[in-house]
C-alpha cells in the first residue's frame, strides 16, 4: 500500500470526525481492516491524524487566516479535511516532504472534492508551504 493510500485513509478519518464526531480511533480501525495497510504506512496515517487532533485548533486559525473569502464552516468539509490532514504533515511530521503532500493532496482532492477543489488546496497549502520555508 502506498504512502497515498495511508494519506486517504487519514483524510477520511478527519472527515468522519468533522462530519458525525466519530471516534478517530474506531474509524481508523475500520478503515485499516478494510484496506491492506502495512504497518508502516498504518502509523505514518496515524501520525497525520495525531498531528491534526493535537493542533487543531493553529491547522484551523491557518486554513482560515489564508482563505480570506471563506469561513472555515463554509468551505466544503472534503477541502478542509484535504487541507487539515496536508497542513498536519507539512507543519508537524518531521519527515515531512511538503512538496510531496501537497502534490499528493491535490491529487486527493481531483478524487473527493468537486471541480474548484484541487486549485483551492492548491493554494492554501502553496501558502503554508511558502510560511514553512520563510
Amino acid at each position: 500500500m502506498s504512502r497515498r493510500k495511508a494519506r486517504e485513509i487519514a483524510f477520511k478519518v478527519l472527515f468522519q470526525v468533522d462530519q458525525v464526531n466519530a471516534d478517530p480511533e474506531e474509524v481508523f480501525g475500520y478503515l485499516t481492516g478494510e484496506n491492506q495497510i502495512t504497518e508502516l504506512n498504518k502509523g505514518f496515517s496515524w501520525k497525520l491524524i495525531q498531528g491534526y487532533l493535537d493542533h487543531r485548533h493553529s491547522i484551523d486559525a491557518k486554513i482560515q487566516l489564508l482563505s480570506r473569502d471563506w469561513s472555515l464552516e463554509r468551505m466544503p468539509s472534503v477541502d478542509r479535511n484535504i487541507m487539515r490532514t496536508a497542513i498536519s504533515e507539512i507543519l508537524y511530521l518531521d519527515e515531512a516532504q511538503p512538496v510531496v503532500a501537497i502534490n499528493e493532496a491535490i491529487e486527493i482532492a481531483k478524487t473527493y472534492g468537486d471541480v474548484n477543489s484541487s486549485s483551492f488546496v492548491n493554494a492554501i497549502l502553496d501558502k503554508v508551504y511558502g510560511e514553512r520555508e520563510s
